[in-house]
């Protein structure tokens, strides 16, 4: 999963008019490189955050449980509680559930762990919710058969870009709050600066995708997924994601 080159991907709005939006003047530049560097610390440590590690194992799981016959008895295996039948809510319910369990018995909760789990939480909600989409209910059987479906290498790697795009502009709206509570004074300025942040993520999250899908599959032949083989992916993750962040901060093709 080391040899994924994309090159320079293309962008729609650079990082520096990404935080122009919020004010504008001489100091766009300045905020935009103190922001990216600001928050490099502390991605650079993602992959030992206990709740975001489990997050994103458990992101892992889901799909590769409801490839059995019995989903709910799968996820009780891996620590995830589900009263009665696997709706979407309950699937959702009992994630969260899990990762505040986890970091209950180890230690170590941080702000990065509370965006992380929001945005798998987010991440399931949003990716089921679009393949299960139809006139009539949804029922847990259409639950179990888009979920299982999601357990593909090509399936995987949407996920995990969705998870990756979601956390970082949790990230790097956390490091612009200040910014964002001083100059967005208006509800449509916040909505074009937000919409303008998450197509920014999208975009550099896309170099996750590209190598997802090789390193899911080659990690459930060798083994499975554990938390240590999602700890290494998460970390290589977070340095491709880093840079391509930076690639937008510097220019980038429009």
């Amino acid at each position: 999963m080391g040899h994924s080159l994309l090159g320079r991907l293309p962008r729609t709005r650079k990082w520096q008019e990404v935080v122009g939006l919020i004010g504008g003047g001489a100091d766009t530049a300045d905020i935009a490189a103190a922001t990216l560097g600001a928050s490099k610390l502390g991605l650079d440590d993602a992959a030992r955050d206990p709740a975001l590690l489990h997050s994103f194992w458990l992101l892992t799981q889901f799909p590769l449980c409801a490839r059995k016959a019995n989903l709910v008895a799968e996820l009780a295996k891996i620590g995830v509680s589900i009263t009665g039948e696997a709706t979407l809510m309950e699937l959702v319910g009992g994630f969260s559930d899990a990762v505040d369990a986890h970091v209950y018995r180890v230690g170590g909760r941080t702000d990065l762990g509370e965006m992380a789990q929001m945005g798998a939480a987010e991440t399931l909600t949003s990716v089921l919710g679009q393949r299960t989409t139809s006139l009539f209910e949804t029922t847990p059987e259409d639950i179990h058969r888009e979920l299982a479906r999601l357990g593909t290498p090509v399936n995987f790697s949407v996920v995990a870009r969705d998870f990756f795009a979601r956390l970082t502009e949790r990230y790097l709206t956390y490091f612009l709050s200040r910014e964002l509570s001083n100059k967005l004074e208006t509800v449509d300025a916040n909505r074009q600066f937000r919409e303008a942040l998450s197509l920014h993520c999208k975009q550099a999250s896309k170099i996750v995708e590209q190598f997802a899908a090789e390193w899911f599959s080659k990690a459930n032949y060798q083994g499975g997924i554990t938390p240590r083989k999602a700890a290494g992916f998460i970390s290589h993750a977070m340095t491709k994601l880093g840079s391509e962040l930076q690639k937008g901060a510097e220019g980038g093709e429009r």
